[in-house]
């Protein structure tokens, strides 16, 4: 493997024009930027990341190669490449890039491989999947790493469950949690870029259709109110009680997936699971319906069992494939069930985009401060970053708020102080 793998380098100038027009909308990351440019508190770190290769990544590696960093990058999802940015990290800002949109399966785990030639000491995931090599066949290169960040529902839930059974060998960072991360860009980001990935790949209109969202995560919640906000009709599909009690307050039908499946025109999986959309339900559909992924991976949507069911598959528009089943019914499905608002779609506003990898690169700078004192554990974000993470935030907005008096401070600081 070469220090790169792009698709086409002649599309740098491109990209880079795609990332400085991201800049401009990420305004806290370049205030943390800035400082990290004068304390470099990241000199000497080898980081490995796997991520989507968009715009506003590409700058989220700016802010950290500025804080002294020397980075390694590849995509971590095979449809989730922009190649004018790709092109653009490789030959304008100098860092080893790997990733190239529709990469199949084997050139993706050179990729990965690629990456760790570096002898990380930070590993930034989208999916947990360094980690997963790092603690599995290349174990070697455990004692040199201090830390790792991840930032999806997805890679948490499996760092959690390795961490369950003690076999998580250093402390990662749920970037993922932050309360700036799934209030805006979980919420807002995802379900704005989710329902824009699915009009660009099939130009329907959503005012008046069906569509059935499975999950109710911060996630799901965008993409439900987004797709309200549009005219459609919305029903929620969820396991968990308590999310599916406030989607049902929050004005949604809920119902069983099985009943869902019967009327839905449109589907999209945003649950972090498995066959969420399945054999049993892909024969209940009705002709015409559409189904999207807005999970991490394309397991969402069992895939192959769609196939084995179908008599027939064509390509009937960029990215959109129909699948007509024994009875002349045909399906559609997006992106080959991977990510529709990256693989469709653009992915996340850069507005968005600025607080998470704000929240990354604060979360990185954290763990080499404090490297060595930590427990090899999953770790929340530090409650002080999220808010300065806001603050930052606000101040670009120009709003301001409120502060406390000093005698308010004295008054929630004690428990004697008697009421008037």
């Amino acid at each position: 493997m070469q220090d790169r793998d792009v698709k086409d380098t002649a599309r740098a100038g491109e990209g880079l024009r795609l990332v400085d027009w991201a800049e401009r909308s990420m305004p806290v990351l370049r205030q943390v930027r800035d400082r990290f440019k004068r304390e470099q508190p990241l000199a000497g770190q080898r980081v490995a990341a796997c991520l989507h290769v968009t715009p506003e990544t590409a700058n989220l590696l700016r802010t950290l190669q500025a804080g002294g960093a020397s980075i390694a990058l590849c995509a971590s999802n095979p449809l989730s490449t922009q190649d004018d940015v790709a092109a653009a990290l490789a030959v304008h800002e100098g860092i080893p890039t790997f990733a190239i949109k529709g990469e199949d399966a084997h050139r993706r785990a050179a990729h990965l491989a690629a990456v760790l030639t570096v002898g990380p000491t930070l590993t930034l995931d989208d999916g947990a999947d360094l980690v997963s090599i790092v603690h599995g066949e290349r174990r070697d290169l455990l004692p040199g790493v201090v830390g790792g960040t991840e930032e999806t529902t997805t890679g948490v839930i499996k760092l959690r469950s390795i961490a369950a059974r003690g076999q998580l060998r250093y402390p990662i960072v749920a970037v993922n949690d932050a309360i700036t991360k799934q209030l805006f860009d979980s919420r807002h980001g995802t379900g704005q870029s989710t329902m824009d990935g699915i009009v660009r790949a099939t130009n329907v209109l959503l005012a008046g259709a069906r569509v059935v969202v499975a999950g109710y995560g911060w996630v799901g919640k965008g993409i439900a109110m987004r797709a309200r906000g549009l005219g459609a009709l919305v029903t929620v599909c969820e396991i968990d009680p308590v999310a599916a009690l406030e989607a049902s307050l929050d004005g949604f039908r809920v119902v069983p997936m099985l009943e869902a499946a019967k009327d839905g025109q449109l589907f999209v999986t945003a649950t972090g699971s498995k066959h969420v959309i399945a054999a049993e339900h892909v024969a209940l559909m009705r002709d015409g319906a559409l189904i999207a992924n807005a999970g991490h991976y394309n397991v969402e949507i069992d895939v192959a069992g769609l196939e084995q069911a179908a008599r027939a598959k064509r390509a009937v528009r960029d990215l959109v494939e129909e699948f007509e089943m024994a009875d002349g019914r045909r399906l559609h499905l997006l992106a080959s069930g991977r990510l529709v608002n990256l693989a469709a779609g653009e992915g996340h506003p850069a507005s968005v985009m600025d607080m998470t990898f704000a929240n990354q690169a604060l979360s990185i700078e954290y763990l080499v401060r404090r490297a060595g004192t930590l427990d090899p554990t999953v770790l929340a974000v530090p409650r002080e970053i999220d808010r300065q993470v806001a603050a930052l935030k606000l101040e670009s907005l120009g709003v301001r708020i409120d502060a406390l008096t000093e005698a308010q401070r004295r008054y929630l600081a004690s428990w004697s102080e008697a009421p008037e």
